[in-house]
């Protein structure tokens, strides 16, 4: 058996392979990849084959040096089987010819040779034929890039079909192994992630390829690259791509001669003057899709599925979510005429989408839609706002066109609050993807800060500080101090829980000095709301010694319910084993702050946190604490729910019932500092680390009184829609020359509603917070040759309810207190499925679905109760089924 001969040359330079003069090299080539979840047998995949037989032959070698030589390279016996060898009479391959399969066309362009000039071992220009197919020429790119090696170890950058990237060889007596690392490839191709981590998905790329050597002559060349994909918190949605590459020399024999010359070029032509150096890169190509449908037809086809009352069902995200990659690919003309068709029930919901799609002409369109100077299309306005402040990855133009908007002028004042609250989102986001530096978030930051600075209308300050939690910016910290020091009830207690937003690093000395005097009441008095903020943030950042002594001795000395509270929020600490529990332990070990007097105060407000789930890696708790005022009034409700990844935590629901000034109905003295504050209940939410809109149930007296005589006892809507809040895609050009894509979307239906009763008759408050969601994650992996395309979905979806709801009777003291949170039955489905089509049409299809039932179960909100909630899971009969289609 005759081989690629290696001549190992001395002098500075580097060498590679170097072909026989006159002599033909026949090879064989095959290439393969597999898809599946990441676990188990290879031959349980989908995937396919591609092989053929290779004839090498050196056209010309420089009178210079040996190590600059011409190659081609020719494909020939093309043909394209299954990796499973067990599909047997399924395999979508069987009785059909490579013609057939790769279409006449392509396989001629297929078995053209190429031309390949090496320097050194290295690639200096790549030949080919014009116009010949893309994906065509990316197979004849990865078979050509195998070519490139050199004999010594180090590190180095080439550049081959994966783009420029650096490459480390080892070399050894028997093998070179070369190591490609994938992710330094400066390869242009689209795609997009979600940049939490929490939300974001962990991605792994391997390259080697080996050069067998015997006898100084390179006798095969074997390549596996290895693209593996997971969704951080449910690791379920995985996947793998394992791509496989081997050549193989047989034989040599008598071949053509070397051509005489000097310049490559004069060679090339001689051969064959239709021949143009082309990129060795890959490049892009897109496969047509047979019988897909128009965005119009697609629209009508799930819009059922959209209407309000289907909105409880995962079949409406998978709609949405499915609708959402098909309007990416649209034109504005096109997106337009359907939104401008629509009825105004199912309207807000193609808002979503749209907005969802994140594209300019989805931008363009949906800008052009709707009219921030009309009262009429509020809800549509605010559904597009909202689609915005959870978008998965936000453009500048998108922050320009909300600063051009709050330009303008409104027909509603709410929907301008919207729109700064949502410029505030943007440019956190934005930040966190290193775009600080832009000029629009240049321009966002500046209209938030100036404008805080110089507003002098509450309304207005309300505002931009509702922006400025959701920027967290620290250049607003000095502000947000003075509003929280100064200022008076609302305005204050704003800035406090704005500050509460900022991570460990900005909260300085500085402001936890602030926090102090303000918890202290060393300037002023504040409001109970302020000074049990402004104990948090001390709190949560690492508290000193002092501090905390300083807290604990302060209990006993507060007003009544305080005291109750911020007991509850120092046993929390210690229970859930908080950052600051150590420093709270050394504490109390001193007699005069750990007391039986300090720690036997009676109230009826609490703080608890707890686990609503829990695993090696991940995390999710929820915490609810509730301050009553000393007549038994409710003051503050705060829900939250966090989800952790490791130690990263994403903030996903915060729901805050706020209501003050209604000591007068009862004829109850108000308790120290709020003895002016306004008659007033609203309800503020947080969803997925966005700030939204606070919603008002009444305010002042005049509002209290008209609504409690309507005695309605309505909910309220505080955020309603379809959100993407998962949303990566990724396009991979593999060594093989095959085009892969991994993407992974979540999206959900969400409806937040919050109500709040008040009855003086029988004298008893009740507030209730409802959040139902409906949640579809599908990860969706594909390998795509043009003729043939193979591909892996993975999903998980869910239904669920949690209600919370809080009943205050006070027409006693102690007054009697009812804190119930229940989660309902939870529903939840896992599927698969694996295919494998030509483009033809023909296909080979794979289905596996598993259903369980999660109990529902009450969540303990003391610590008396906390082994309340037992999880119950009911599994449910398995379903799989496999086919043609």
């Amino acid at each position: 058996m005759c081989c690629l001969e290696m001549y190992f040359h001395t002098g500075s330079h580097t060498t590679g392979l170097s072909l026989n003069n006159d002599r033909l090299y026949k090879l064989t080539y095959s290439t393969e990849v597999f898809l599946d979840r990441g676990k188990g047998n290879l031959q349980d995949s989908v995937g396919y084959r591609i092989s053929s037989n290779v004839d090498v032959v050196l056209l010309w070698r420089s009178p210079d040096g040996d190590d600059n030589q011409l190659i081609q390279i020719t494909m020939k016996d093309v043909n394209v089987e299954n990796v499973n060898q067990r599909r047997g009479e399924k395999s979508i391959f069987k009785g059909k010819k490579s013609s057939q399969i790769i279409r006449k066309e392509n396989l001629e362009a297929m078995q053209r040779p190429v031309l390949l000039h090496l320097i050194h071992g290295k690639i200096k220009e790549f030949y080919s034929y014009q116009n010949e197919p893309a994906a065509i020429e990316n197979l004849k790119r990865g078979l050509a890039s195998l070519f490139q090696m050199q004999l010594s170890s180090g590190t180095t950058n080439e550049v081959d079909i994966s783009g420029d990237c650096k490459v480390t060889y080892q070399a050894q007596q028997d093998k070179v192994t070369k190591i490609k690392a994938l992710d330094s490839c400066k390869l242009e191709r689209a795609g997009f992630t979600t940049p939490h981590q929490v939300l974001g998905v962990t991605s792994k790329a391997t390259s080697v390829t080996t050069y067998k050597i015997e006898d100084s002559f390179v006798v095969a060349v074997l390549s596996e690259e290895i693209h593996a994909l997971r969704l951080n918190f449910l690791q379920s949605i995985a996947g793998k791509i394992v791509s496989r590459q081997k050549l193989e020399l047989k034989t040599t024999e008598a071949g053509l001669r070397l051509k005489p010359g000097k310049q490559v070029a004069a060679i090339i032509k001689a051969v064959d003057s239709k021949y143009t150096a082309i990129p060795i890169v890959g490049q892009v190509f897109q496969s047509k899709c047979r019988g897909c449908p128009s965005l119009s037809e697609h629209w009508q086809s799930i819009r059922k599925h959209l209407q309000p009352d289907n909105l409880s069902k995962a079949e409406a995200v998978r709609s949405f979510l499915a609708f959402v990659k098909h309007l990416r690919t649209a034109k504005k003309e096109e997106i337009l005429q359907i939104l401008k068709a629509e009825n105004k029930e199912v309207l807000p919901q193609l808002v979503d989408a749209v907005t969802s799609a994140q594209t300019p002409d989805s931008l363009d369109a949906i800008l052009d839609f709707l009219d921030f100077k009309s009262t009429e299309s509020v809800i549509l306005q605010e559904r597009f706002l909202y689609a915005c402040a959870f978008a998965s990855h936000p453009d500048e133009e998108l922050l320009r066109a909300l600063i051009s908007k709050f330009k303008g002028s409104f027909g509603s004042n709410d929907i301008r609050e919207s729109v700064m609250i949502i410029i505030g989102a943007l440019v956190r986001k934005l930040c966190q993807k290193e775009g600080c530096k832009l000029k629009g978030v240049i321009e966002a930051k500046k209209l938030i800060l100036g404008g805080l600075e110089k507003a002098e209308k509450k309304e207005d300050i309300m505002m931009y500080l509702l922006a400025l939690k959701n920027a967290r910016l620290p250049e607003g910290i000095p502000l947000l101090l003075k509003y929280a020091e100064t200022r008076e009830g609302p305005i204050s207690h704003l800035a406090a829980t704005t500050l509460q937003r900022y991570d460990v690093p900005f909260i300085t000395d500085e402001v936890k000095k602030t926090m102090n005097r303000i918890y202290h009441q060393n300037r002023k008095i504040h409001e109970k709301t302020v000074r049990t903020t402004a104990a948090a943030i001390i709190l949560k950042n690492n508290p000193s010694y002092m501090e905390v002594k300083n807290i604990l001795l302060s209990i006993g000395e507060l007003p009544k319910e305080m005291n109750k509270y911020m007991l509850s929020i120092v046993q929390d600490i210690l229970r859930f084993e908080m950052p600051a529990s150590k420093m709270v332990r050394r504490v109390l070990k001193e007699m005069v702050a750990h007391n039986y007097d300090r720690f036997s105060k009676s109230g009826s407000s609490s703080a608890y946190t707890g686990y609503v789930e829990r695993t090696s890696h991940s995390a999710s708790t929820y915490s609810l604490d509730i301050l009553y005022s000393g007549s038994g009034i409710l003051r503050r409700s705060n829900l939250n729910i966090f989800q952790y990844i490791e130690k990263t935590p994403l903030h996903g629901i915060q729901v805050v019932i706020e209501a003050q000034g209604l000591e007068a109905l009862i004829a109850a003295t108000p308790d120290e500092g709020e003895e002016n504050l306004d008659s007033y209940a609203g309800l503020s939410a947080l969803l997925f680390d966005v700030q939204l809109r606070p919603v008002t149930f009444f305010n002042g007296y005049s509002d209290l009184m008209s609504k409690m005589l309507s005695a309605s006892s309505d909910p309220m809507s505080v955020v309603k829609g379809l959100l993407l809040l998962i949303d990566h895609s990724q396009e991979l050009q593999l060594q093989s020359g095959l085009k892969a894509n991994m993407d992974v979307q979540g999206g959900l239906a969400i409806d937040i509603t919050g109500a709040m009763e008040f009855s003086l008759w029988y004298r008893e408050s009740k507030t209730r917070v409802k959040n139902r969601v409906s949640v579809l994650i599908t990860g969706d992996i594909t390998v795509d040759s043009s003729f043939v395309k193979a591909g892996l979905e993975i999903g998980a979806e869910t239904e669920a309810g949690l209600e919370f709801i809080s009943t205050v009777q006070f027409s006693q003291y102690p007054f009697l207190v009812c804190l119930q949170m229940d989660k309902e039955d939870v529903p939840y489905r896992q599927f698969e499925t694996k295919y494998e089509r030509l483009s033809t049409g023909r296909g080979y299809v794979s289905r596996k679905r598993k259903e369980s039932l999660i109990g529902g179960c009450e969540f303990p909100l003391h610590q008396e109760n906390s082994d309340m909630c037992k999880v119950v899971f009911a599994p449910q009969p398995k379903s799989s089924s496999s086919g043609w289609f």
